[in-house]
């Protein structure tokens, strides 16, 4: 029998826990892991988010542009050709607009390997953006991230906040840039995407969790 039975094992900490995905309230809606830089982290974390209810919004987008269509093709442009003119264009331009805004942000796809943070909307990965990890300082968790917080699904950006892309309610990550400004991403387990963050911060010498 051996004398040391999980040899190789992690040694546990104060607290008697070899979890290193602890988080930390900080007491300002976010929360940050508590343990150190894990080593066995993916060279390439992904991650993404959806809300299904969108597709119904997206519905109805259509349903204003084959109305559109409908009025411009089977009316009369004998009379009214005023009146009729508005209507065809507002319904067209309403439809195309909701059809747009929500297919865009019923998904959003995250990425983040050893250089940078790549942040895709939609199906088509539009709008995209993408941020060196050179330009960032921290990064922490959101445990809760709503429309209301932000004023609406979508790209949002409010000047006391920062900027957000908010595609359901939930939690997200939260990026510190180094101009002072944050990023917000509602993603799927935000806490494996600020570990896989902190990871490469750490390794380049920028101060984890700054």
């Amino acid at each position: 029998m051996r004398d040391h039975p999980h040899e190789g094992a992690a040694a546990p900490d104060n607290h008697g826990s070899t979890d290193l995905t602890d988080l930390a309230d900080r007491g300002d809606g976010t929360a940050t892991p508590t343990g150190g830089p894990r080593t066995d982290a993916p060279e390439v974390w992904y991650g993404s988010a959806t809300n299904r209810v969108q597709w119904l919004l997206a519905a109805a987008g259509a349903g204003c542009l084959a109305l559109g269509i409908e009025l411009a093709v089977n009316s009369s442009w004998s009379s009214g050709l005023a009146a009729l003119v508005m209507a065809v264009v507002g319904l067209l331009a309403v439809g195309l607009l909701v059809l747009f805004g929500t297919l865009a942000f019923v998904r959003v796809a995250v990425r983040v390997d050893k250089d940078s943070l790549e942040v895709r909307c939609g199906h088509i990965g539009v709008p995209r953006r993408r941020i060196p990890l050179a330009n960032v300082i921290g990064a922490d968790v959101a445990p809760q991230v709503t429309p209301r917080n932000w004023g609406g699904w979508g790209y949002r950006w409010r000047p006391e906040q920062g900027t957000a892309v908010v595609v359901r309610r939930g939690e997200g990550l939260v990026l510190k840039l180094g101009d002072g400004r944050t990023f917000t991403i509602t993603v799927d387990d935000a806490e494996g995407a600020v570990r896989a963050i902190r990871r490469r911060l750490t390794g380049k010498g920028t101060p984890a969790g700054a």
